[in-house]
């Protein structure tokens, strides 16, 4: 189904609201297939996820494991093909995480406005 991954299907939920969330779930799905779901309206509790987990950090989840954070953002990566920035915000480890928690924090500050309009179809 989804060419050399051998997963049934991927679900991102994200935040439907935010700009950068959108565009890179945009950019994510010109090269893999995903089903992406804004938290806002999605029936959370069909995937054992609050509201509140899901307003801190975007969400993976395969048959075999559900992802978060920085994590999830690998393996997105890793799965579209950009296999070195995947394993660069993999082997970053704390720092990646970090880097992660500052954008989902400032969604609306400048840095994240460019990287929003850089990832924009």
């Amino acid at each position: 189904m989804h060419g050399a991954s051998s997963m049934t299907e991927i679900v991102v939920i994200y935040d439907g609201k935010c700009e950068l969330c959108k565009n890179s779930i945009l950019w994510v799905e010109k090269k893999l297939k995903i089903e992406a779901l804004d938290f806002h309206t999605t029936d959370l509790s069909k995937f054992t996820l609050t509201f509140e987990q899901c307003s801190r950090e975007v969400f993976v989840l395969t048959d075999a494991k559900i992802l978060s954070g920085a994590k999830a953002v690998a393996f997105l990566l890793h799965h579209r093909g950009n296999k070195f920035l995947s394993l660069l915000i993999t082997l970053s480890g704390p720092l990646g995480r970090i880097g992660y928690q500052w954008v989902a924090r400032n969604r609306s500050s400048a840095p994240v406005k460019m990287l929003s309009r850089y990832l924009k179809p």
